[in-house]
């Protein structure tokens, strides 16, 4: 099991209210302090969204600038784009190949190419994009001509969605063959296109370890006949969660409890409507109550919030490794938990929690690529 960092740079109104000049800018510098101090402590990953026009709920729509400011301040931690929207009125494939190959370069093999289509028609609409239907073809054009973008020096395309006159698009990536290979996932037919493809599975569905347990085993038995739309198979599935960890678990219960999941749970139905809605979920203004601490008890007994003390973190974190979860990725910040509470979190859980759990220096994505250039 491998552990990463959620970056999304969540800016509740309270916060702009309270602050209007200085809020956004104190989130996007809490990320950054917070992934340096996840390098510090043992995590493998930090991820970071890339999402456009959702007020609140995430202020970060340029992650190609704020994941080589990571990388250029940390040491071991790889940067993964959680996700890159390689949807050509978006961002060109061509600009896309660019990015990802400098990032490669400039990390020293530490970037990590997390794709996707968006997952909010504010964000496509935005971009004149009628429909997500039309989201998935543009994807699925566009990644495979990225690969192809990176492999030949005389690259011309005509498509659908996108054309290119013959050019050599440059830099080639550093690492070869390539980056890591990531999609974003969230519904059985895209696990099941993830393993197919070869891809790592970056698994946006809501719930815990027993929820995610049939999405992981629809990904598990495609991976094992994949056929890589890259250059080797990447057999990842990264889930993501929440973290309290402190040496307290009162005090952990506590700080789970005030920092306002319900209200940001109500922003990812607010914006993100191409997820499927669960029964009892309201339409927005109205919002989903943060848990009561019986129902945080039921969350923490069952894994989907991992929350408490060391020992009480290890347990929720092995039902994750129980149902075959390659990696934790932690939305820390995904809250209002305050910055203090979020570094004790990172310390504490790398130093009692993590080396119980990953126990090679070297990320699994690395030993993928390795394996295959071997071969």
């Amino acid at each position: 099991m491998e552990f990463g960092l959620f970056v999304q740079a969540h800016v509740p109104k309270h916060e702009v209210e309270a602050d209007p000049v200085g809020a956004e800018h104190k989130r996007l510098m809490r990320e950054l302090e917070l992934a340096e101090h996840c390098d510090r402590y043992g995590f493998k990953y930090v991820w970071s969204v890339e999402h456009h026009f959702l007020e609140e709920y995430s202020h970060i729509s340029a992650s190609e600038i704020f994941l080589p400011y990571v990388a250029a301040r940390t040491k071991r931690i790889h940067v993964g784009s959680a996700i890159y929207n390689i949807t050509p009125p978006v961002n060109h494939p061509a600009r896309i190949a660019e990015r990802v190959a400098m990032l490669d370069h400039l990390s020293e093999g530490r970037f990590e190419f997390g794709t996707g289509r968006g997952s909010s028609s504010t964000e496509f609409k935005g971009f004149g994009i009628p429909d997500g239907d039309t989201t998935r073809a543009m994807f699925d054009e566009s990644l495979r001509e990225i690969l192809r973008m990176w492999r030949e020096t005389k690259y011309s395309f005509q498509g659908k969605y996108f054309a290119m006159p013959e050019r050599n698009v440059l830099p080639k990536p550093y690492s070869l063959p390539h980056p890591p290979i990531w999609v974003a996932c969230g519904s059985p037919s895209t696990f099941e296109k993830a393993g197919r493809l070869g891809m790592g599975a970056l698994c946006f569905a809501l719930g815990g370890p027993k929820d995610f347990e049939p999405l992981i085993n629809v990904y598990k038995d495609n991976v094992r006949h994949a056929e890589p739309v890259g250059a080797f198979v990447n057999n990842n599935v990264a889930c993501v969660t929440q973290l309290v960890c402190l040496p307290d678990r009162k005090r952990a219960r506590e700080v789970a409890l005030g920092m306002g999941s319900g209200y940001h749970t109500s922003l990812v139905f607010k914006y993100l409507d191409t997820f499927p809605r669960p029964a009892g979920v309201p339409q927005w203004p109205a919002l989903i109550p943060d848990p009561t601490p019986e129902q945080l008890e039921e969350r923490i007994a069952s894994g989907q919030r991992i929350v408490g003390d060391p020992d009480e973190c290890a347990k929720a974190v092995q039902k994750y490794v129980d149902v075959g979860c390659d990696q934790i990725i932690f939305g820390i910040l995904a809250s209002t938990m305050s910055q203090a509470d979020a570094l004790k979190t990172v310390e504490l859980f790398g130093k009692e929690v993590l080396p119980r759990f990953d126990k090679d220096p070297v990320a699994s994505t690395r030993r993928y690529r390795e394996a295959a250039l071997r071969k």
